[in-house]
């Protein structure tokens, strides 16, 4: 599994990949603007992540603002549904704004911190991955 974590916090960095490292290639954005170039560059080499754990609040470009970029990138390379990077945003945030504007911008899940290893698996578990228990 390719794996893209973009999270400007460090600890929740870390973190993130201990919990992922295990499930394949994992690499690492620190703010919108390296998610979207790294996701950006994966399409363009046709080897699109498999999973995107995009923090909301990040400087720069905001997770919201990076999955529009996002999946405007996979529509316009003609990825259908079925094949573009399933999309986990991750915040500390819980609020119902935040929710709504993940959903809309076309989010698979969505997870509040801090993130636990079984709630991240089970999420991702529910977007069609086989991983271990």
């Amino acid at each position: 599994m390719k794996i893209l974590i973009a999270e400007d916090d460090f600890v929740s960095r870390k973190i993130l990949n201990t919990i992922l490292a295990s499930l394949g290639e994992v690499d690492i954005a620190a703010n919108g603007n390296e998610a979207f170039t790294a996701v950006r560059m994966a399409i363009e080499a046709n080897e699109p992540y498999d999973l995107i754990c995009l923090d909301i609040m990040m400087p720069e470009v905001d997770g919201i603002m990076a999955l529009k970029k996002i999946r405007q990138s996979e529509a316009q390379k003609g990825l259908n549904p079925e094949k573009r990077s399933k999309i986990i945003m991750i915040t500390a945030l819980s609020d119902k704004s935040h929710v709504m504007a993940a959903a809309q911008a076309n989010c698979d899940g969505f997870l509040v911190k801090p993130i636990e290893k079984d709630r991240l698996f089970d999420e991702i578990r529910k977007h069609g991955f086989d991983i271990p228990e």
